[in-house]
């Protein structure tokens, strides 16, 4: 039999409604919400239902024990579950999992193009042209221009995003300095495991990888920030409060750091007032390295095979 299924929040993943929900419709008793604001509309949807999936909704402890003893799995549609009270879901015997692996291409990439664009001031160049200033066509560059050969590029996490950030930096000749508690065995003398401070002192792109946990938060911060050249670049693909932002700022500001790219922010969404948005050194995107149509199918499908296994008394991927 079909398991009661609920997805509360469908447009955080479909917001171009042009995913195709069939594994759904195939694996379960479907019913979809684009999105789900209060608490109030939480509860009364999940009534009934055996599944709950979600994405980056915020499920606190509160919400959870109030949830029906029909509800035997929450699905985060997604790689982290640090906005799903995992212990409250235990209590009340509901298993939690998430899909780790929809996107690992995706953001892996997108941390390396944004290595690409700083090395070669991209973002500077064309924050140039939309004011007119054409200085570099009709005089020398006037803007920094390195390659990436040869530089250390930094990896904070060696998970599967983490691991596929370091496999484009090899094929670009860069050596891989990485920071991780398991270190896995690469066959390759251009990867050195190392602690985090040696990393911050000698890489020249720093990029995190690392889950949102209580250690890892703020471990970019101004102790740290302190530790790194004034020429390198920090790339956050992962969580926003990895970084401290308002230490970003000031060392933004005051040359410490070159640049940042910041597919993440602290608070998202971001708002106009936030200060990174106005540093003519910063990249900023709105979340957007799990958002290509392939990934966003790919985790659709996933969250089904979840499901799917949970109803065959074969769960995977569960995180509680």
């Amino acid at each position: 039999m079909k398991m009661k299924t609920v997805f509360l929040n469908s447009a955080k993943v479909d917001f171009d409604q042009k995913l195709d929900y069939s594994k759904f419709e195939e694996a379960t008793e479907f019913t979809k919400y684009d999105d789900t604001v209060t608490d109030e509309q939480i509860l009364e949807r999940v009534q009934g239902q055996e599944v709950v999936i979600t994405k980056e909704m915020s499920i606190g402890r509160d919400l959870i024990l109030k949830f029906p003893a029909s509800v035997k799995l929450i699905c985060e549609a997604g790689t982290g579950f640090n906005n799903i009270d995992l212990d409250a879901a235990k209590q009340k015997n509901i298993a939690v999992c998430n899909v780790p692996s929809y996107s690992t291409e995706s953001v892996g990439h997108l941390a390396i193009t944004f290595v690409l664009m700083l090395s070669a001031s991209l973002h500077l160049q064309q924050k140039m042209l939309d004011k007119g200033n054409y200085d570099n066509f009709s005089k020398y560059l006037q803007v920094p221009h390195y390659e990436v050969l040869g530089k250390n590029l930094g990896v904070i996490g060696g998970g599967a995003i983490g691991r596929q950030t370091i496999k484009a930096g090899l094929a670009l000749g860069m050596n891989v300095l990485i920071c991780d508690p398991f270190p896995q065995p690469w066959g390759d003398a251009a990867v050195q495991y190392v602690q985090l401070e040696e990393l911050l002192k000698n890489s020249d792109f720093i990029s995190l990888h690392c889950p949102l946990m209580p250690s890892t938060k703020h471990i970019i911060n101004k102790e740290t920030l302190n530790l790194v050249k004034p020429s390198a670049y920090l790339v956050n693909t992962s969580r926003g409060p990895l970084v401290n932002e308002a230490d970003l700022v000031e060392a933004l500001k005051t040359g410490k750091l070159a640049g940042a790219a910041l597919d993440v922010q602290e608070v998202e969404p971001a708002t106009p007032d936030n200060p990174l948005f106005h540093l003519d050194n910063v990249i900023m995107t709105p979340h957007i390295g799990w958002r290509r149509f392939e990934s966003r199918q790919r985790l659709f499908n996933l969250v089904a095979v979840n499901i799917t296994a949970f109803s065959q008394g074969k769960p995977v991927n569960i995180v509680n």
